[in-house]
C-alpha cells in the first residue's frame, strides 16, 4: 500500500511550468531594468543641467559685479559679444575684457564657461549709452540648438564718468 502512495504523491514542477515561470520572471526583470535605467538617465541629465545652471549663474554674477564697478566701457559696436570694463585708478585693477567666441565666454582670454549659445551686451540708455548695460546669456546644455538656461541683467555702472 505504501508503494501506491509514493507513485500518486508526485512533488516538483514540470518543465513547462518552469519555462512559464522563467518567462514571466524575465518580463518583470526587463521592465524593472528599463524603469531604473530611465530614472538614472533622468537623474544624470538633471545633474548636468544643475551644474550648467550653477556655472552660468556664477559667470553672470561675476560679469555683473565687474561691470557695475566700472567707470567706463570700451565697446566695439560691430561686436556685441565683447566688452572691456575700465576701473577707477584707486581700485588698482587693470581693465577686464569679456568676449564670446565659438561656444565659450572668456575673461581676459581665460575660458570662463562653455556651452554658451548667446552672449550679448546692449546699451538701453540713449542719453548716456555706455552707462547702462543689458547682458543676455544663454546656455545650451544638451546641444540641441535651443537655450536651456537664459539669464538677463540690467547693470548701471556705479562709477560711470569718474576719472580712471
Amino acid at each position: 500500500m505504501s508503494n501506491i502512495l509514493c507513485v500518486n504523491n508526485k512533488k516538483g514542477f514540470s518543465l513547462i511550468e518552469m519555462m512559464v515561470a522563467l518567462g514571466i520572471l524575465s518580463l518583470v526583470i526587463i521592465g524593472l531594468v528599463t524603469f531604473f535605467s530611465g530614472g538614472t538617465r533622468a537623474w544624470v541629465t538633471g545633474q548636468y543641467q544643475l551644474e550648467a545652471q550653477r556655472n552660468a549663474r556664477l559667470s553672470m554674477d561675476r560679469m555683473v559685479r565687474e561691470i557695475r564697478e566700472g567707470t567706463s566701457i570700451d565697446d566695439d559696436i560691430s561686436s556685441p559679444t565683447t566688452i572691456t570694463i575700465n576701473y577707477l585708478a584707486s581700485f588698482g585693477k587693470n581693465p577686464v575684457t569679456y568676449s564670446f567666441s565659438g561656444n565659450t565666454i572668456s575673461r581676459n582670454d581665460i575660458p570662463l564657461i562653455n556651452n554658451v549659445k548667446t552672449l550679448n551686451f546692449t546699451y538701453p540708455d540713449e542719453s548716456a549709452p555706455l552707462s547702462k548695460v543689458h547682458v543676455l546669456l544663454e546656455v545650451d546644455v544638451d546641444k540641441d540648438d535651443y537655450a536651456d538656461i537664459t539669464l538677463n541683467a540690467d547693470v548701471d555702472l556705479r562709477n560711470f564718468g569718474l576719472e580712471g
